[in-house]
Formats: C-alpha cells, sequence, structure tokens
C-alpha cells in the first residue's frame, strides 16, 4: 500500500480523535492532551471551527447517538499525577453558532470510555486510570470501570444533577485501554490493564448486570481484538507493559486460550512508549495502525501476509510521536487515517492506495 500524507493542522501535544456527524457532514475532532484547544474538520481535512480553546486534558471524545453535532469528552485528565478534577462534559453545538459545555458526571482520573449500544439502549463505560494518589507516581490505590445506562436526554444533567455511574469493576491496576468492538449484534468495550485484558458486556435488558469476561492474563497498556488471519476466530493483539515496548498478536488455541502468534521484532529500545492504537480495514483487510512516542516514534500499519502466511508490517510515517490514530472511508470510499503526531505537534491526514 501507499500513504500520500498531508499535514493539515498543528496544535500542541494533540492527543484525542473522535468522528463527528453535523449539520449533514462528516466531519471529525482533534483535541490536545494540555490545556489547548478542539478543532473540527471536515473530511477532506479542513479546519471548520475551534469548539473551545480551554481546558484541555482529553483524553476521549465520542458522538452521542442520534444527535447532530453532540459529543461526549473528557476534561481535565492532564497526566496520571495530575487528573483528580478529571470529569466527563456535553458539548453541544448553539444554533447561532459556537460550542456549548457542561458537566454529565465526574470521574477523577477518567482516562477512557466509550458509549455501547445494546437491546436498543445506551451505556456509558468509563475507564479510571486510577482511583486515587497522594504524591507523583503513586500506583496504590488500584484503577476500575463504571458503568451507566445513557438516556436520550442529557439536557436533564445541566444543573446539580448529575449522570449517577455504578462501579463493575475494581482492582485495575494502570487501567489504560480501551477500544469498541462487536460481539453478537451488540457493542462491548475491551480494556486492557496490568491484570490483563477483559471484556465488559452491557446489560442484556435495561436493569440488569455489567458482565466481565476475562480474557487474557498479562499485562496489557492497550488491547484490540479482529480476526487478521481470516480463520474465522478472532486474535488479540497487546501492547504492553503500561505504555510499555512490547507488540504482540495472540491466537486462539483450540482450548480456547490465547497464545503468542507474532511479536514485532524491532528492538524495544526502539519502541519505547507504544500508545496509538487502532483496529480496522483497510482497502478490505484487517489491519492494526500502531504508533509509538519515544525511540524512533514510527507509525507502522500490521496486517495479515496470507501469500506468507505471516504477518507483515509497513511504514505509514517515521518520527512523528503518534499519540492516537483513527481511520475513516471518505465519501469517495477511500481508506483515510487520521494521526495525531503529538511529539510534532501535527494533525496529519494520510490517503490510502
Amino acid at each position: 500500500m501507499k500513504f500520500h500524507k498531508k499535514s493539515i493542522g498543528n496544535l500542541n501535544k494533540c492527543y484525542s480523535l473522535a468522528e463527528l456527524q453535523y449539520r449533514g457532514e462528516h466531519c471529525f475532532l482533534v483535541a490536545a492532551e494540555k490545556q489547548d484547544p478542539c478543532y473540527l474538520f471536515n473530511e477532506a481535512g479542513e479546519k471548520m471551527d475551534t469548539v473551545w480553546d480551554g481546558p484541555g486534558g482529553v483524553m476521549t471524545m465520542a458522538q452521542v447517538p442520534r444527535t447532530d453535532g453532540v459529543f461526549l469528552a473528557t476534561r481535565k485528565f492532564y497526566s496520571p499525577n495530575d487528573s483528580l478534577e478529571a470529569e466527563i462534559i456535553v458539548v453541544k453545538p448553539k444554533a447561532e453558532g459556537g460550542w456549548e459545555t457542561y458537566t454529565l458526571c465526574k470521574a477523577p482520573f477518567v482516562h477512557r470510555f466509550g458509549i455501547l449500544r445494546r437491546a436498543g439502549s445506551y451505556y456509558l463505560l468509563v475507564c479510571c486510570l486510577k482511583s486515587g494518589h497522594e504524591y507523583k507516581d503513586d500506583w496504590r490505590q488500584k484503577g476500575a470501570c463504571y458503568g451507566a445506562h445513557l438516556p436520550l436526554d442529557l439536557e436533564q444533567f445541566r444543573g446539580e444533577k448529575k449522570l449517577e455511574l455504578k462501579l463493575i469493576k475494581d482492582g485495575m491496576l494502570r487501567n489504560h485501554g480501551f477500544s469498541k468492538i462487536q460481539r453478537g449484534g451488540y457493542e462491548a468495550g475491551l480494556v486492557g490493564c496490568e491484570e490483563g485484558s477483559f471484556i465488559f458486556d452491557p446489560p442484556a435488558v435495561y436493569g440488569a448486570d455489567w458482565t466481565v469476561t476475562q480474557i487474557h492474563s498479562l499485562p496489557s497498556s492497550d488491547s484490540v481484538l479482529m480476526d487478521f488471519d481470516g480463520d474465522g476466530k478472532l486474535e488479540l493483539g497487546c501492547i504492553a507493559p503500561f505504555h510499555g515496548n512490547s507488540l504482540t498478536i495472540y491466537h486462539l488455541d483450540e482450548y480456547g486460550n490465547y497464545v503468542p502468534q507474532w511479536k514485532y521484532s524491532a528492538k524495544e529500545s526502539d519502541t519505547e512508549m507504544i500508545h496509538a492504537t487502532w483496529a480496522c480495514e483497510i482497502n478490505g483487510k484487517p489491519s492494526w495502525i500502531v504508533g509509538w512516542r519515544k525511540g524512533t516514534k514510527d507509525t507502522i500499519l500490521i496486517s495479515w501476509d496470507k501469500e506468507e502466511g505471516n504477518y507483515k508490517t509497513e511504514y505509514l510515517d517515521r518520527n512523528t510521536g503518534c499519540a492516537n490514530a483513527m481511520h475513516f472511508k471518505n465519501k469517495d470510499g477511500k481508506d483515510i487515517i487520521i494521526g495525531a503526531n503529538r511529539e510534532i505537534d501535527e494533525i496529519a491526514m494520510y490517503t490510502v492506495e
């Protein structure tokens, strides 16, 4: 494959990415890790608006289903040592122009979240990196995951009333990774932490409990599930450990256990702080976009080579320090990858051939 890069903007410590349907147009958002702006682009990579100038601390954004331009975002998560005041906000476009925000829920140390659909209802899965600390790099108070039914009417949370989060699972050290997966006709969350990789299934019916299934016990900073080799079984891709330098794909064996199938062979000193991760189909082929923020600061695309019977890697970009990546198809059916190249403050668009 060939990748045609276009630098579409600069944003100090650009970090979070999300698609947004807004006024009949397919758009995407780019927000900063520190106290910096959030920008709105159309799918062609043209900047449309500044959603806010600050505060930042945005780890995750996601559009609210069945809305025009309304989305949720984390705010005030500036680092693992400065996120006690973190929260999830509602961001809404004003009819006369501009944007307004209000707090949906307080969630100290919230790092990732996802909006999941099951049986006609929507649920919010909130992943908190830790539960508290007393000094820098204090990890004694482990992270946790919380859930809530997400009503269609979010206006009720403008005042003192806030969305109530219910504890689903605690005891999750360095609860960092989240990705949304399709599972039996509904959406679930795949969460990675020091204790392993876990699937969080929303309630099968409104009012029922969440279900948590551990699928792997080795530490994971981020995990993805996808059938890369086309055998009908989902492979598990793991970045390990927390902000780590090891990149491994596990295959499901005949006993239902995930065993190592492939490991990225570069020197681990070159792949420090692997962080960007996005599993998708590119040119009809299951692919995994992965980037790291230290060492060589490269971004690669991993896919299965059927002829060779093994995985292959292609360089998407080099020496950019991508923090997060995202893929979509544009209106012409072309594969587009957006990279938040944090270490050089660059927002990049890659068109795939």
